[in-house]
């Protein structure tokens, strides 16, 4: 005789009972659901806590006005020149710089100012070589000063684009030496300041720990003469009108006191006697013009 098992019973399962529902992170492990939506509220109430320290001010815009991804290049910093209506872009990516005018926008025309491939040259701008520099200052002149970290030197471009050496050109390796500049050393870690109060490169020697400080030459802080020029026609013009403001003023004033035809001033009760009748009934205006018809 067989035994058949009833249609209402079932095979018993020797797997374990099911689990609380948890949540697979992206990192190793797992993380219950409760414990997830703890976490969530605790950074919520977080970042509510700290805004109620923030002070936001508004009436502020910020707009893209250059997309390095449509020109090919990488703008790592961005300075103004003096005496000038360039800016200077540096791509270290590339060690590149480049110049833009003033009204910096989508249409701008990029023109490379110095640099090419990686390397270490001195020379015109088209034969200047730079390591990857991360910071530069610009003197009144329009001189660009390149902190070049990974050559351990100081370099200078002048307008025109010509790169010389300027500190750390005998040593060529890292260090903290002072005294002359081409003797100097420097970390791989700095960055410079132009300071035109005092006519200094302040270098930030963050590797050394030290902030040390390169004198430039006189020449390098006096300012270009098309700024210079600039701000005197400012002013003159600014003189000019002036001057003709209060020249127009002054004649206004001085209207009513000025006699048509004779340029005499007169006081107005003067003016006054002499419009009325004398005892023939002719006032001087009249006498003058009768007089003057007989010289005719």
């Amino acid at each position: 005789m067989i035994l058949r098992p009833y249609p209402f019973l079932k095979k018993q399962s020797l797997l374990p009972p099911p689990q609380p529902a948890i949540l697979r992170l992206g990192f190793n492990g797992t993380v219950p659901a409760v414990t997830l939506l703890l976490h969530l509220h605790r950074l919520h109430h977080r970042r509510n806590s700290r805004s109620a320290n923030h002070v936001l001010e508004d009436g502020y815009v910020v707009s893209t006005v250059l997309d390095g991804h449509k020109l090919e290049i990488n703008p790592y910093s961005v300075l103004p020149r003096y005496g000038s209506s360039d800016f200077i872009i540096l791509d270290n990516v590339n060690s590149l710089f480049y110049t833009v005018s003033s009204l910096i926008s989508q249409e701008s025309e990029i023109k490379r100012f110095a640099g090419g491939k990686p390397g270490f040259c001195d020379g015109d701008s088209a034969s200047t070589m730079f390591r990857g520099p991360r910071s530069f200052a610009i003197d009144l002149k329009g001189n660009v000063y390149v902190a070049d970290q990974s050559n351990n030197v100081i370099r200078k471009i002048t307008k025109r684009g010509v790169t010389t050496t300027i500190a750390g050109g005998y040593t060529l390796k890292p260090g903290k030496v002072d005294g002359p500049a081409q003797n100097a050393s420097f970390s791989q870690d700095f960055e410079l300041v132009f300071v035109p109060e005092i006519c200094v490169l302040l270098v930030s020697d963050r590797g050394n720990q030290l902030i040390r400080q390169i004198d430039l030459k006189a020449e390098d802080c006096q300012r270009s003469p098309n700024s210079v020029l600039g701000g005197a026609s400012l002013w003159v013009l600014l003189g000019l009108g002036v001057s003709c403001l209060v020249g127009f003023i002054v004649g206004i004033i001085l209207r009513p006191y000025v006699i048509p035809h004779t340029g005499r001033l007169l006081h107005p009760l003067q003016r006054d006697m002499e419009a009325l009748p004398n005892s023939s009934g002719e006032t001087s205006t009249d006498v003058l013009l009768r007089h003057q018809k007989r010289n005719c």
